[in-house]
This record gives C-alpha cells, sequence and structure tokens, in this order.
C-alpha cells in the first residue's frame, strides 16, 4: 500500500502473539465484529467527508476504537477504505451469481440480473464510493486500478461465463463475448448510473425505472444475440 510509512502497523509484543484457542477471545485483528464495526465507522466518515478529508483518528472515533485497534486491523486509511469496497463487492457478486443460477430462461436471469445491478450501483453508498475513487484517482491512480479490476472486471467476467454456457447450448450467437458482456451492462445501466454519479439525480431510481430499463436492456441484448441464425444445410446431390 502507499503512504502508509507514517501510520506503521502495530506489532504485538510476542507475549501477546494471537491465540485463538483461547475459549471467548479472539487474536489481535481477528474479531469479525471488531472488523464490521470500524468498516462501518469508515464507510459514514469517508461518506461524509472524502476520502482525502477523512483521517484515522475521524475514522477511530466514530468506530468507537483507538486508533491503535484500527492499525492492528489495517495497515492505513487506503487499505481499510479497499477492505470496505471488498465487502460491498463481495456482497453484490453473490447476489448477482444467484440471479444466474436460478431457475428460468436465460431471459429471466439476464432480467434479474441487470434489475440487481441497477440497484445496488444506484444505491447511495455505492454512488458514493465510486466518487470518492474518481477525486482521488488522478492522485492515486493504483486505487482506480484495483476499484475498477476488483468490480467492473470481475462483473464482466461473472456475466460473459454465463454467456459463454449460452453459447454452447446453443441458444445465443455472440462473436465477442467480452464485448458483449461489456455492452449489457452498460445497457442495464442506461440513464440511471451516470445521472447518479454524477447527481443529475439525486436519489436511487424508483423500482419502476430500474425494471423499465433492465427489460428494454434485455430486449435490446437478445434481439442481436439471442437467435443463432440456422445453420445452412448441405447441398443436395
Amino acid at each position: 500500500m502507499r503512504d502508509l510509512a507514517a501510520n506503521p502497523t502495530v506489532v504485538l509484543p510476542e507475549t501477546q502473539a494471537p491465540n485463538n484457542l483461547v475459549q471467548g477471545r479472539h487474536g489481535a485483528g481477528q474479531d469479525p465484529a471488531k472488523r464490521d464495526q470500524i468498516l462501518a465507522g469508515a464507510g459514514r466518515v469517508i461518506g461524509r467527508m472524502g476520502f482525502d478529508a477523512a483521517s484515522v483518528t475521524d475514522i477511530a472515533r466514530e468506530a468507537g476504537v483507538s486508533k491503535g485497534t484500527i492499525y492492528v486491523y489495517f495497515q492505513g486509511k487506503e487499505d481499510l477504505f479497499e477492505a470496505l469496497m471488498e465487502d460491498t463487492r463481495d456482497r453484490l457478486f453473490r447476489a448477482l451469481e444467484a440471479e444466474l443460477e436460478r431457475p428460468g430462461t436465460a431471459r429471466e436471469k439476464l432480467l434479474g440480473y441487470a434489475r440487481r445491478l441497477a440497484e445496488t450501483l444506484c444505491s447511495d453508498p455505492v454512488v458514493r464510493a465510486h466518487r470518492v475513487v474518481v477525486a482521488v484517482t488522478e492522485r492515486m491512480p493504483e486505487l482506480g486500478q484495483r476499484f475498477y479490476e476488483r468490480g467492473a472486471t470481475r462483473g464482466a467476467a461473472l456475466i460473459a461465463g454465463f454467456l459463454r454456457a449460452e453459447m454452447a447450448a446453443g441458444r445465443m450467437a455472440i462473436p465477442d463475448i467480452d464485448l458483449a458482456a461489456a455492452q449489457f451492462v452498460e445497457l442495464a445501466m442506461a440513464g440511471l448510473f451516470r445521472k447518479r454519479l454524477f447527481a443529475h439525480m439525486p436519489e436511487a431510481p424508483k423500482q419502476t425505472e430500474i425494471d423499465h430499463v433492465a427489460s428494454s436492456c434485455v430486449a435490446m441484448f437478445l434481439s442481436f444475440y439471442g437467435n443463432p441464425a440456422p445453420q445452412a444445410s448441405a447441398p443436395q446431390v
């Protein structure tokens, strides 16, 4: 991580080494409830103040812990922010995977995926996180690159895997699956996400708006990719 030298990780003396076998105790940095407490405080502070303005002291105060406790769990503010984003991503991708794995037609699965994607990406916490990353990427390009790789790239790979399975089953004809996956994501958020990102749409879109965009997204996508051309029959001799 960058710019962490001023905030080194706390190293416990050997006599205080983690011992997860002691009943009712967690080793240093191993208590999930405490970690969640810190992340929740960080989310509120960074969302309210922005990444650059927020300090570890602010986060510790909001979370109700000491600065030393934060450094037991995280290397610094950048590490903490990325962990916060990773937790959010994991919940999103579990929900998206569930949409693609549930029973139903390809149309039904894609419709559920499109709705869930738009609902999540247009929500207040996720929009705030994107604004934070946009604001600091000029100064910290590595953070922006990691944010994209672990989010957008991972999401595109998920839908691409589904499309490959549909191709293998003969239900779709897609010459460039990676491009098609990117197109689907853009269609699912058309007219919604960028408006939210730049505050042109101050509040999250209503469910009726999301449903309308998702339905149009899937209809357009399947009209182009969902009807493979029949194989030419062999010439009659």
